[in-house]
């Protein structure tokens, strides 16, 4: 550039000279630029279709303009290359190869690309609570002790009125129980609700799926669970009501048609 533009200023004064041995002829110079424009012209266009096609969703075309362009040294191409190999996007996912392609574009600046990194290295240290929420989260934090109601156990039937006191309390106690957990199911549902945001932003595209789809999993069959309980615990009360004031009506019964007590005359 500098020797171009030398060149052009003793044009400019009248003044010739002799081009010095090895020296770059203006001429030489000034194609060479329009070469490297055309160029850079093309990869800014394949980059763009690419681009184009990723927004598709047409992720198999999309990956060989990438590849091309990534393999040529286009640092846009290697981080979108990175993250699709990141995100599952180039047909599985593949942190190996995800890895290899933002090193490459860190290298060279892309800032993306180093976030990506950091990411992936934060990934790797949370390992243990990814596959928590992803297939290990059971909702057993959800049942704390204000939340646990033992089922009563009901005799056949009560005889005395103390009995029948008791469990009758036995029974309103489980329910007030019932219900309050019933409202903390519902209120903590759905479970992905749950997932600590700093574990949420770290989990890809396909773990997201795994753990939307096993919390999902979770929260029926708790549900499932606390509704089957729910009839077990009131069909063995209605069992020993049932029961009961059988019992009760018979015994009254028998007394109204007791015989007067004989007093001995």
């Amino acid at each position: 550039m500098k020797t171009a533009l030398f060149c052009a200023a003793l044009l400019c004064g009248g003044v010739a000279i002799a081009a010095e041995p090895g020296a770059k002829s203006p001429a030489k110079g000034a194609a060479a630029k329009p070469a490297v424009a055309a160029s850079s012209a093309n990869s800014a266009a394949e980059l763009a279709e690419a681009d184009a096609l990723f927004a598709k969703k047409s992720y198999p075309e999309a990956l060989a303009k990438y590849t091309k362009l990534a393999n040529a040294g286009n640092v846009m191409a290697q981080q979108h290359l990175g993250e699709m190999y990141f995100y599952g996007e180039a047909g599985g996912v593949d942190m190996d190869k995800a890895t290899q392609w933002f090193q490459k574009a860190a290298a060279k600046g892309n800032a993306v690309a180093s976030a990506s990194l950091e990411l992936m290295k934060q990934r790797e240290a949370r390992r243990a609570d990814l596959d928590y929420w992803i297939a290990k989260y059971d909702g057993a934090d959800l049942r704390t002790n204000e939340y646990r109601c033992p089922a009563p156990r009901f005799p056949a039937m009560s005889k005395v009125n103390e009995e029948i006191d008791y469990y009758s309390g036995k029974m309103k106690d489980w329910e007030a129980c019932h219900n309050r957990w019933v409202k903390q199911l519902n209120a903590s549902l759905p479970l992905t609700k749950r997932i600590p945001e700093d574990i949420a932003k770290l989990l890809t595209k396909d773990e997201t799926e795994k753990a939307n789809a096993h919390l999902k999993e979770v929260g029926d069959r708790l549900a499932e669970d606390t509704k089957v309980a729910g009839k077990l615990v009131v069909a063995d009360f209605d069992a020993w009501r049932v029961g009961t004031e059988a019992y009760v009506k018979e015994h009254n019964e028998m007394v109204k048609n007791a015989p007067p007590p004989d007093d001995g005359k």
